[in-house]
Protein backbone atom coordinates (compact mmCIF):
# COMPACT_ATOMS: atom_id res chain seq x y z
CA UNK A 1 0.00 0.00 0.00
CA UNK A 2 0.65 3.41 -0.82
CA UNK A 3 1.68 5.63 1.98
CA UNK A 4 4.00 8.73 0.95
CA UNK A 5 1.87 10.12 -2.01
CA UNK A 6 3.00 14.12 -2.62
CA UNK A 7 -0.51 14.72 -0.85
CA UNK A 8 0.58 13.43 2.21
CA UNK A 9 4.55 14.86 2.05
CA UNK A 10 3.12 18.15 1.88
CA UNK A 11 -0.13 17.44 4.35
CA UNK A 12 2.35 15.91 7.29
CA UNK A 13 4.95 19.24 6.57
CA UNK A 14 2.28 21.26 7.20
CA UNK A 15 3.08 23.16 3.82
CA UNK A 16 0.47 24.42 1.94
CA UNK A 17 -1.92 22.44 0.26
CA UNK A 18 -4.24 23.88 -2.34
CA UNK A 19 -6.89 21.97 -3.95
CA UNK A 20 -8.54 23.07 -7.49
CA UNK A 21 -12.04 23.09 -7.81
CA UNK A 22 -14.09 24.61 -10.76
CA UNK A 23 -17.35 24.73 -9.18
CA UNK A 24 -17.57 24.02 -5.09
CA UNK A 25 -19.88 21.34 -4.65
CA UNK A 26 -22.11 21.49 -1.35
CA UNK A 27 -21.88 18.81 1.19
CA UNK A 28 -24.27 17.21 3.39
CA UNK A 29 -23.00 14.53 6.03
CA UNK A 30 -25.99 12.75 7.54
CA UNK A 31 -24.20 11.65 11.25
CA UNK A 32 -26.44 8.22 12.72
CA UNK A 33 -25.99 7.36 16.40
CA UNK A 34 -25.52 4.19 17.24
CA UNK A 35 -26.74 2.23 14.29
CA UNK A 36 -25.56 -1.07 13.70
CA UNK A 37 -23.59 -1.94 10.41
CA UNK A 38 -26.63 -4.20 9.17
CA UNK A 39 -29.54 -1.74 10.65
CA UNK A 40 -30.55 -0.79 7.29
CA UNK A 41 -32.81 -2.08 5.01
CA UNK A 42 -30.46 -1.87 2.42
CA UNK A 43 -27.30 -4.65 2.31
CA UNK A 44 -24.16 -2.88 3.55
CA UNK A 45 -22.45 -6.02 1.45
CA UNK A 46 -23.66 -7.49 -2.06
CA UNK A 47 -22.96 -11.36 -1.22
CA UNK A 48 -24.04 -11.04 3.00
CA UNK A 49 -27.77 -11.37 3.14
CA UNK A 50 -27.42 -10.84 7.02
CA UNK A 51 -25.83 -7.27 6.15
CA UNK A 52 -29.19 -5.44 6.20
CA UNK A 53 -31.63 -5.71 9.05
CA UNK A 54 -34.77 -8.01 8.10
CA UNK A 55 -37.31 -6.32 9.54
CA UNK A 56 -36.39 -2.67 9.34
CA UNK A 57 -37.51 -0.22 7.00
CA UNK A 58 -35.53 2.17 5.72
CA UNK A 59 -36.91 3.40 2.29
CA UNK A 60 -35.20 6.75 1.92
CA UNK A 61 -31.30 5.37 2.40
CA UNK A 62 -32.30 2.38 0.15
CA UNK A 63 -32.89 4.67 -2.69
CA UNK A 64 -29.34 7.38 -1.58
CA UNK A 65 -27.92 3.77 -2.12
CA UNK A 66 -29.66 3.42 -5.27
CA UNK A 67 -28.22 6.61 -6.37
CA UNK A 68 -24.93 6.11 -4.71
CA UNK A 69 -22.39 4.00 -3.62
CA UNK A 70 -21.95 1.99 -0.66
CA UNK A 71 -19.21 1.40 1.16
CA UNK A 72 -19.00 -2.64 2.51
CA UNK A 73 -15.52 -1.74 4.94
CA UNK A 74 -16.76 1.63 6.56
CA UNK A 75 -15.22 1.74 9.97
CA UNK A 76 -16.26 4.78 12.76
CA UNK A 77 -13.30 6.27 14.27
CA UNK A 78 -14.12 5.12 17.51
CA UNK A 79 -16.42 2.59 18.92
CA UNK A 80 -18.14 5.00 20.98
CA UNK A 81 -19.95 8.34 20.34
CA UNK A 82 -17.53 11.63 21.32
CA UNK A 83 -14.13 10.24 20.31
CA UNK A 84 -15.92 9.63 16.60
CA UNK A 85 -16.93 13.16 17.02
CA UNK A 86 -14.08 14.55 18.05
CA UNK A 87 -12.24 12.73 15.27
CA UNK A 88 -14.22 14.32 12.68
CA UNK A 89 -13.72 17.65 13.47
CA UNK A 90 -10.42 17.43 13.66
CA UNK A 91 -9.44 14.40 11.50
CA UNK A 92 -6.92 12.96 14.36
CA UNK A 93 -7.71 8.98 15.21
CA UNK A 94 -9.13 9.38 19.30
CA UNK A 95 -6.04 8.01 20.00
CA UNK A 96 -4.09 10.53 19.36
CA UNK A 97 -7.01 13.35 20.64
CA UNK A 98 -6.44 11.58 24.03
CA UNK A 99 -10.51 11.00 23.93
CA UNK A 100 -11.06 7.21 23.50
CA UNK A 101 -13.96 7.19 25.67
CA UNK A 102 -17.63 8.60 25.12
CA UNK A 103 -18.49 8.79 29.50
CA UNK A 104 -16.31 9.20 32.70
CA UNK A 105 -13.45 6.75 33.31
CA UNK A 106 -13.19 4.51 36.09
CA UNK A 107 -10.92 4.90 38.95
CA UNK A 108 -8.33 2.55 41.49
CA UNK A 109 -11.57 2.37 43.50
CA UNK A 110 -13.74 0.28 40.90
CA UNK A 111 -11.43 -2.60 41.68
CA UNK A 112 -10.81 -3.68 38.16
CA UNK A 113 -7.12 -5.11 36.80
CA UNK A 114 -6.31 -2.01 35.37
CA UNK A 115 -7.09 1.22 35.63
CA UNK A 116 -8.31 2.99 32.53
CA UNK A 117 -6.86 6.65 31.44
CA UNK A 118 -8.70 9.78 32.10
CA UNK A 119 -10.28 11.14 28.76
CA UNK A 120 -10.00 14.92 27.60
CA UNK A 121 -13.85 16.37 27.38
CA UNK A 122 -13.52 19.49 25.64
CA UNK A 123 -12.57 20.35 22.69
CA UNK A 124 -9.41 22.73 22.72
CA UNK A 125 -9.94 26.15 21.09
CA UNK A 126 -6.58 25.70 19.19
CA UNK A 127 -7.93 22.45 16.73
CA UNK A 128 -8.32 23.45 13.45
CA UNK A 129 -11.77 22.36 12.21
CA UNK A 130 -13.17 20.93 9.31
CA UNK A 131 -15.93 23.46 9.62
CA UNK A 132 -12.75 26.13 10.03
CA UNK A 133 -11.30 25.14 6.92
CA UNK A 134 -14.27 24.74 4.83
CA UNK A 135 -15.41 28.61 6.09
CA UNK A 136 -11.53 29.73 4.66
CA UNK A 137 -13.06 27.73 1.06
CA UNK A 138 -15.83 30.38 1.39
CA UNK A 139 -18.53 28.15 2.71
CA UNK A 140 -21.22 28.53 4.81
CA UNK A 141 -21.23 25.78 7.88
CA UNK A 142 -23.83 24.49 10.10
CA UNK A 143 -23.72 21.61 12.76
CA UNK A 144 -27.00 20.85 13.91
CA UNK A 145 -28.15 17.72 16.52
CA UNK A 146 -25.81 16.52 18.64
CA UNK A 147 -22.14 18.28 19.23
CA UNK A 148 -21.13 16.59 22.86
CA UNK A 149 -17.30 17.81 22.87
CA UNK A 150 -18.13 20.43 24.62
CA UNK A 151 -15.88 23.60 24.30
CA UNK A 152 -18.75 26.27 23.90
CA UNK A 153 -20.04 24.34 20.95
CA UNK A 154 -20.12 24.54 17.09
CA UNK A 155 -19.76 27.94 17.13
CA UNK A 156 -16.68 28.75 18.37
CA UNK A 157 -15.26 25.88 16.02
CA UNK A 158 -15.75 26.67 12.46
CA UNK A 159 -19.33 26.90 12.16
CA UNK A 160 -21.76 29.89 11.21
CA UNK A 161 -25.03 28.01 12.48
CA UNK A 162 -25.92 26.09 15.27
CA UNK A 163 -27.99 24.61 17.92
CA UNK A 164 -25.48 24.96 20.59
CA UNK A 165 -23.27 23.33 22.73
CA UNK A 166 -25.74 19.92 22.84
CA UNK A 167 -25.07 16.29 23.93
CA UNK A 168 -27.27 13.39 24.59
CA UNK A 169 -29.96 14.82 27.16
CA UNK A 170 -30.90 17.81 24.57
CA UNK A 171 -32.97 14.66 22.18
CA UNK A 172 -35.38 13.81 25.77
CA UNK A 173 -37.89 16.31 25.40
CA UNK A 174 -38.29 15.67 21.52
CA UNK A 175 -41.57 13.32 21.46
CA UNK A 176 -43.86 12.79 18.37
CA UNK A 177 -44.44 14.39 16.22
CA UNK A 178 -40.54 15.45 16.02
CA UNK A 179 -38.88 12.28 17.95
CA UNK A 180 -35.58 13.72 19.44
CA UNK A 181 -35.55 16.44 17.20
CA UNK A 182 -35.36 14.69 13.63
CA UNK A 183 -37.79 16.63 11.95
CA UNK A 184 -37.25 20.08 13.80
CA UNK A 185 -32.96 19.57 12.40
CA UNK A 186 -34.61 18.87 9.09
CA UNK A 187 -36.01 22.32 8.89
CA UNK A 188 -33.53 24.38 10.58
CA UNK A 189 -31.19 22.54 7.54
CA UNK A 190 -33.33 23.41 4.75
CA UNK A 191 -33.46 26.89 5.58
CA UNK A 192 -30.20 27.32 5.47
CA UNK A 193 -29.63 25.23 2.60
CA UNK A 194 -32.24 27.63 0.68
CA UNK A 195 -30.56 30.53 1.77
CA UNK A 196 -27.38 30.01 0.92
CA UNK A 197 -28.61 28.21 -2.73
CA UNK A 198 -30.19 31.94 -3.28
CA UNK A 199 -27.02 33.73 -1.85
CA UNK A 200 -24.72 31.73 -4.68
CA UNK A 201 -22.84 30.34 -1.36
CA UNK A 202 -21.80 26.49 -1.34
CA UNK A 203 -22.78 24.96 1.79
CA UNK A 204 -21.36 22.13 4.40
CA UNK A 205 -24.17 20.92 6.92
CA UNK A 206 -23.34 17.93 9.06
CA UNK A 207 -26.34 16.85 10.65
CA UNK A 208 -25.53 14.82 14.13
CA UNK A 209 -28.56 12.75 14.75
CA UNK A 210 -29.82 11.92 18.02
CA UNK A 211 -31.28 9.09 16.42
CA UNK A 212 -31.37 5.99 17.54
CA UNK A 213 -30.96 7.49 21.22
CA UNK A 214 -34.34 7.32 23.64
CA UNK A 215 -35.78 4.83 21.18
CA UNK A 216 -38.95 5.33 23.69
CA UNK A 217 -39.61 8.53 21.42
CA UNK A 218 -40.14 6.98 19.06
CA UNK A 219 -43.22 7.12 16.69
CA UNK A 220 -46.24 5.46 18.38
CA UNK A 221 -47.52 3.83 15.46
CA UNK A 222 -44.26 2.90 14.39
CA UNK A 223 -43.43 1.04 18.22
CA UNK A 224 -46.90 -0.72 17.23
CA UNK A 225 -45.68 -1.55 13.51
CA UNK A 226 -42.37 -2.94 15.28
CA UNK A 227 -44.35 -4.73 17.97
CA UNK A 228 -46.41 -7.18 14.80
CA UNK A 229 -42.80 -7.11 12.86
CA UNK A 230 -40.62 -8.37 15.47
CA UNK A 231 -42.62 -9.89 17.72
CA UNK A 232 -39.89 -11.44 19.99
CA UNK A 233 -37.62 -8.06 20.05
CA UNK A 234 -37.33 -6.43 23.97
CA UNK A 235 -38.60 -3.03 23.88
CA UNK A 236 -35.53 -1.41 23.50
CA UNK A 237 -34.99 -3.23 20.13
CA UNK A 238 -38.53 -2.39 18.67
CA UNK A 239 -38.20 1.20 19.73
CA UNK A 240 -34.64 1.37 18.10
CA UNK A 241 -36.35 -0.43 14.97
CA UNK A 242 -38.93 2.44 15.07
CA UNK A 243 -36.52 5.16 15.76
CA UNK A 244 -34.59 4.14 12.77
CA UNK A 245 -37.77 4.40 10.56
CA UNK A 246 -38.62 7.90 11.81
CA UNK A 247 -34.54 9.19 11.25
CA UNK A 248 -35.27 7.49 7.73
CA UNK A 249 -38.63 9.73 7.05
CA UNK A 250 -36.75 12.54 8.25
CA UNK A 251 -33.58 11.70 5.98
CA UNK A 252 -36.28 11.42 3.05
CA UNK A 253 -37.80 14.93 3.51
CA UNK A 254 -34.70 16.69 3.79
CA UNK A 255 -33.35 14.98 0.18
CA UNK A 256 -36.48 15.92 -1.46
CA UNK A 257 -35.60 19.54 -0.58
CA UNK A 258 -32.23 19.53 -2.14
CA UNK A 259 -34.37 18.40 -5.37
CA UNK A 260 -36.55 21.10 -4.79
CA UNK A 261 -33.77 23.31 -4.62
CA UNK A 262 -32.80 22.12 -7.83
CA UNK A 263 -28.57 21.24 -6.36
CA UNK A 264 -28.77 18.04 -6.46
CA UNK A 265 -26.17 17.08 -9.43
CA UNK A 266 -23.80 19.47 -7.43
CA UNK A 267 -24.34 17.88 -3.72
CA UNK A 268 -22.37 15.18 -1.87
CA UNK A 269 -24.68 13.84 0.76
CA UNK A 270 -22.61 10.85 3.26
CA UNK A 271 -24.24 9.25 5.40
CA UNK A 272 -22.69 6.84 7.86
CA UNK A 273 -23.07 6.00 12.23
CA UNK A 274 -20.83 7.23 14.42
CA UNK A 275 -20.13 3.83 16.10
CA UNK A 276 -21.48 0.38 15.53
CA UNK A 277 -23.83 -1.68 17.21
CA UNK A 278 -24.49 -5.54 18.46
CA UNK A 279 -25.15 -7.18 15.07
CA UNK A 280 -26.33 -10.43 17.04
CA UNK A 281 -24.73 -13.29 14.92
CA UNK A 282 -22.77 -11.48 12.02
CA UNK A 283 -20.21 -9.16 13.97
CA UNK A 284 -18.85 -9.89 17.68
CA UNK A 285 -18.59 -7.05 19.83
CA UNK A 286 -20.63 -4.16 19.52
CA UNK A 287 -20.72 -0.42 21.25
CA UNK A 288 -18.09 0.24 23.60
CA UNK A 289 -15.60 -2.49 21.86
CA UNK A 290 -13.32 -2.60 18.81
CA UNK A 291 -14.45 -5.46 17.33
CA UNK A 292 -16.10 -5.57 13.72
CA UNK A 293 -19.89 -5.26 15.68
CA UNK A 294 -18.44 -1.81 17.22
CA UNK A 295 -16.25 0.06 14.61
CA UNK A 296 -18.04 -1.67 11.25
CA UNK A 297 -20.63 0.98 10.49
CA UNK A 298 -22.98 1.54 7.20
CA UNK A 299 -21.92 4.32 4.90
CA UNK A 300 -23.09 5.58 1.55
CA UNK A 301 -22.67 8.29 -0.49
CA UNK A 302 -23.81 9.78 -3.01
CA UNK A 303 -22.75 13.07 -5.65
CA UNK A 304 -21.20 14.18 -9.00
CA UNK A 305 -19.37 11.40 -10.03
CA UNK A 306 -20.54 9.00 -8.50
CA UNK A 307 -21.96 5.96 -10.29
CA UNK A 308 -25.68 4.65 -8.77
CA UNK A 309 -25.72 1.09 -7.02
CA UNK A 310 -22.52 1.00 -6.84
CA UNK A 311 -19.97 -0.50 -4.45
CA UNK A 312 -16.67 0.33 -2.94
CA UNK A 313 -14.94 -2.77 -0.61
CA UNK A 314 -12.17 -0.50 0.35
CA UNK A 315 -11.33 -0.06 3.70
CA UNK A 316 -12.21 3.93 4.97
CA UNK A 317 -12.29 5.27 8.23
CA UNK A 318 -14.37 8.68 9.07
CA UNK A 319 -11.86 10.50 9.89
CA UNK A 320 -10.38 10.04 5.98
CA UNK A 321 -13.57 12.88 5.37
CA UNK A 322 -11.42 15.45 7.01
CA UNK A 323 -9.03 16.00 3.43
CA UNK A 324 -11.47 14.41 1.09
CA UNK A 325 -13.90 17.69 2.18
CA UNK A 326 -10.89 20.06 1.90
CA UNK A 327 -10.34 18.93 -1.56
CA UNK A 328 -13.60 18.59 -3.10
CA UNK A 329 -14.37 22.15 -1.75
CA UNK A 330 -11.11 23.56 -2.77
CA UNK A 331 -9.47 24.11 0.35
CA UNK A 332 -6.60 26.27 -0.27
CA UNK A 333 -5.71 26.72 3.62
CA UNK A 334 -2.33 24.98 5.22
CA UNK A 335 -3.78 21.52 6.87
CA UNK A 336 -2.83 20.73 9.68
CA UNK A 337 0.23 18.44 9.97
CA UNK A 338 -1.61 15.63 12.22
CA UNK A 339 -4.31 14.59 10.21
CA UNK A 340 -4.52 11.31 9.85
CA UNK A 341 -7.10 10.34 7.58
CA UNK A 342 -6.56 9.93 3.71
CA UNK A 343 -8.24 11.05 0.43
CA UNK A 344 -11.34 8.60 -0.70
CA UNK A 345 -12.50 10.86 -3.87
CA UNK A 346 -11.05 8.31 -6.29
CA UNK A 347 -13.17 5.86 -4.55
CA UNK A 348 -16.26 7.83 -5.36
CA UNK A 349 -15.33 7.64 -9.07
CA UNK A 350 -14.84 4.35 -9.58
CA UNK A 351 -11.01 3.66 -8.54
CA UNK A 352 -9.91 0.80 -6.81
CA UNK A 353 -5.91 2.60 -5.84
CA UNK A 354 -5.66 2.03 -1.74
CA UNK A 355 -6.44 5.28 0.12
CA UNK A 356 -3.29 7.02 0.66
CA UNK A 357 -2.76 7.75 4.47
CA UNK A 358 0.32 8.72 7.15
CA UNK A 359 0.58 5.28 8.07
CA UNK A 360 0.01 1.66 6.11
CA UNK A 361 -2.05 0.38 9.23
CA UNK A 362 -5.63 1.39 10.75
CA UNK A 363 -5.35 1.55 14.65
CA UNK A 364 -8.15 1.61 16.76
CA UNK A 365 -7.53 2.20 20.93
CA UNK A 366 -10.16 1.69 23.30
CA UNK A 367 -8.21 1.10 26.77
CA UNK A 368 -11.37 1.35 28.47
CA UNK A 369 -13.75 -1.64 30.26
CA UNK A 370 -17.43 -1.37 28.20
CA UNK A 371 -18.24 -3.35 25.98
CA UNK A 372 -15.12 -5.48 27.14
CA UNK A 373 -11.88 -5.13 28.83
CA UNK A 374 -9.40 -2.51 27.59
CA UNK A 375 -7.21 -3.25 24.18
CA UNK A 376 -6.44 -1.83 20.79
CA UNK A 377 -6.78 -3.30 17.48
CA UNK A 378 -4.64 -2.81 14.11
CA UNK A 379 -5.36 -3.72 10.53
CA UNK A 380 -2.95 -4.35 8.47
CA UNK A 381 -4.27 -5.60 4.86
CA UNK A 382 -6.83 -7.95 5.12
CA UNK A 383 -5.49 -8.74 8.74
CA UNK A 384 -6.45 -7.30 11.91
CA UNK A 385 -5.11 -7.78 15.44
CA UNK A 386 -6.55 -7.30 18.53
CA UNK A 387 -4.45 -6.94 21.65
CA UNK A 388 -5.89 -7.40 25.30
CA UNK A 389 -4.18 -5.59 27.79
CA UNK A 390 -5.30 -7.15 31.03
CA UNK A 391 -3.50 -10.49 29.79
CA UNK A 392 -1.58 -8.88 26.84
CA UNK A 393 -3.10 -11.59 24.86
CA UNK A 394 -2.94 -11.23 20.68
CA UNK A 395 -5.87 -12.21 18.50
CA UNK A 396 -5.09 -12.20 14.84
CA UNK A 397 -8.04 -12.57 11.91
CA UNK A 398 -8.37 -12.49 8.38
CA UNK A 399 -11.73 -10.29 7.87
CA UNK A 400 -11.71 -10.62 4.47
CA UNK A 401 -12.29 -14.63 4.90
CA UNK A 402 -13.58 -14.30 8.64
CA UNK A 403 -15.86 -10.79 9.15
CA UNK A 404 -16.91 -12.90 12.77
CA UNK A 405 -13.52 -13.20 13.97
CA UNK A 406 -13.78 -16.49 14.94
CA UNK A 407 -10.69 -18.06 13.93
CA UNK A 408 -7.43 -17.01 15.69
CA UNK A 409 -4.77 -17.31 13.36
CA UNK A 410 -2.34 -16.19 15.80
CA UNK A 411 -0.58 -19.29 16.50
CA UNK A 412 -0.69 -19.98 13.06
CA UNK A 413 1.07 -16.64 11.57
CA UNK A 414 3.54 -15.42 14.80
CA UNK A 415 5.58 -13.30 12.46
CA UNK A 416 3.03 -11.70 11.51
CA UNK A 417 1.27 -11.14 14.60
CA UNK A 418 4.72 -9.94 15.83
CA UNK A 419 4.94 -7.52 13.28
CA UNK A 420 1.51 -6.36 13.81
CA UNK A 421 2.10 -5.73 17.24
CA UNK A 422 5.51 -3.92 16.68
CA UNK A 423 3.38 -1.50 14.66
CA UNK A 424 1.05 -0.76 17.21
CA UNK A 425 2.87 -0.19 19.55
CA UNK A 426 5.26 2.08 17.55
CA UNK A 427 2.00 3.95 16.64
CA UNK A 428 0.64 4.28 20.13
CA UNK A 429 4.25 5.50 21.07
CA UNK A 430 4.31 8.18 18.49
CA UNK A 431 0.65 9.87 18.93
CA UNK A 432 1.43 9.71 22.77
CA UNK A 433 -1.62 7.56 23.30
CA UNK A 434 -2.97 7.33 26.92
CA UNK A 435 -2.70 3.57 28.41
CA UNK A 436 -3.89 1.08 31.01
CA UNK A 437 -1.85 0.91 33.81
CA UNK A 438 -1.98 -1.91 36.78
CA UNK A 439 -3.91 -1.12 39.78
CA UNK A 440 -2.82 -1.47 42.75
CA UNK A 441 -6.15 -2.19 44.46
CA UNK A 442 -6.99 -5.06 42.50
CA UNK A 443 -8.35 -8.33 44.17
CA UNK A 444 -7.90 -11.44 42.03
CA UNK A 445 -10.01 -13.41 44.53
CA UNK A 446 -12.79 -10.97 44.16
CA UNK A 447 -12.84 -9.40 40.77
CA UNK A 448 -15.40 -7.08 40.02
CA UNK A 449 -17.87 -8.00 37.08
CA UNK A 450 -17.31 -6.30 33.32
CA UNK A 451 -21.10 -4.74 33.02
CA UNK A 452 -21.46 -5.28 29.66
CA UNK A 453 -23.66 -2.17 29.21
CA UNK A 454 -21.99 0.37 30.04
CA UNK A 455 -18.82 -0.43 31.77
CA UNK A 456 -18.91 1.89 34.67
CA UNK A 457 -20.79 0.14 37.49
CA UNK A 458 -18.84 -2.78 39.73
CA UNK A 459 -20.48 -5.50 41.60
CA UNK A 460 -19.03 -7.68 44.06
CA UNK A 461 -18.11 -10.96 43.42
CA UNK A 462 -18.30 -13.45 40.46
CA UNK A 463 -15.23 -13.13 37.27
CA UNK A 464 -14.28 -10.45 35.36
CA UNK A 465 -16.73 -11.06 32.24
CA UNK A 466 -15.20 -10.59 28.51
CA UNK A 467 -17.62 -11.42 25.59
CA UNK A 468 -16.55 -13.31 23.12
CA UNK A 469 -16.44 -11.58 23.24
CA UNK A 470 -48.05 2.53 9.30
CA UNK A 471 -47.84 5.86 11.05
CA UNK A 472 -49.31 9.32 9.67
CA UNK A 473 -46.66 10.80 7.22
CA UNK A 474 -44.53 13.65 8.97
CA UNK A 475 -45.25 16.94 8.13
CA UNK A 476 -43.19 18.53 5.60
CA UNK A 477 -41.01 21.39 6.55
Amino acid sequence: MKTRGIFHYLLLSGSLVTFASARQPNLLFLLADDQAWNGLSCAMHPDMPASKNPYVQTSNLEKLAAEGMRFSAAYSPASVCAPTRISLQTGKSPAQCHWTKAAGSMTAEDGFKLIPPQNRRSIESGETTIGELLQSAGYATAHYGKWHISGGGPENHGYDESDGDTGNEDAAPHVEPNPVDIYGMGERAYAFMEKNTTAGKPFFIQMSYHALHYPQNASKALIEKYRKLNPKGNEKEIGRAAMAEDLDRGIGLLLEKIDALGIKENTYVIYMSDNGSSTKKLLRGGKGDVREGGIRVPMIVRGPGIEGNTWCHQRVVGYDLFPTYCKLAGVTKALPAYIEGGLIDHLFAGGDEPVERPREELVFHFPHYQGDTPHTALFLGDYKLLRFYEDNSLHLFDIRKDISERNNLVDQYPELARRMKDKMDTYLAQVNAQMPRPNPKFDPENPPTLNQRRGEKRSKGGKGNRKNAEAPKPTAF
